[in-house]
């Protein structure tokens, strides 16, 4: 049966401009992982949120062209407002603060039935969804 996955904005950066850190090949990494998700006929859920953070680096023109090579194996989405409501509420009253995308992420994720495909390990102490890395689905 297919899976689904939610990407994190920073493994989308990771592929689009082929990053690195010292030692791992974070870009080559993000793009096999998208490669078995068409592979073994999974799915790749990109939110608004998604949409919305990576305009924050580039135009809308490249953030489209970020996603054109895996469109067949993509369901776009936008986030509702009970998700919002639902993250603002978790972002106030929360112990620890966390960025409030990530909490908007982990939750369409967890609403999504979906896999977050993450490298920040705050999104494990946030607690609404499964965590996983791009190289650990490969």
């Amino acid at each position: 049966m297919a899976k689904r996955f939610y990407l994190d904005t920073a493994i989308w950066r990771d592929y689009f401009e082929d990053r690195k850190d010292n030692l791992r090949p974070l870009g080559e990494f993000a793009f096999q992982f998208l490669k078995q998700c068409r592979k073994r006929n999974d799915f790749v859920i990109v939110s608004s949120a998604v949409r919305k953070e990576l305009l924050d680096y580039y135009s809308h023109e490249r953030t489209t062209l970020i996603f054109s090579n895996f469109k067949d194996i993509i369901i776009e989405l936008d986030y509702s407002k009970e998700q919002s409501a639902e993250a603002f509420s978790f972002w106030v009253n929360g112990r620890k603060k966390f960025p409030f995308y990530d909490i908007l992420h982990s939750i369409i994720a967890r609403d999504n039935n979906s896999v977050l495909i993450t490298r920040d390990r705050h999104f494990e102490e946030i607690g609404i969804a499964e965590c996983s890395l791009p190289e650990d689905n490969l």
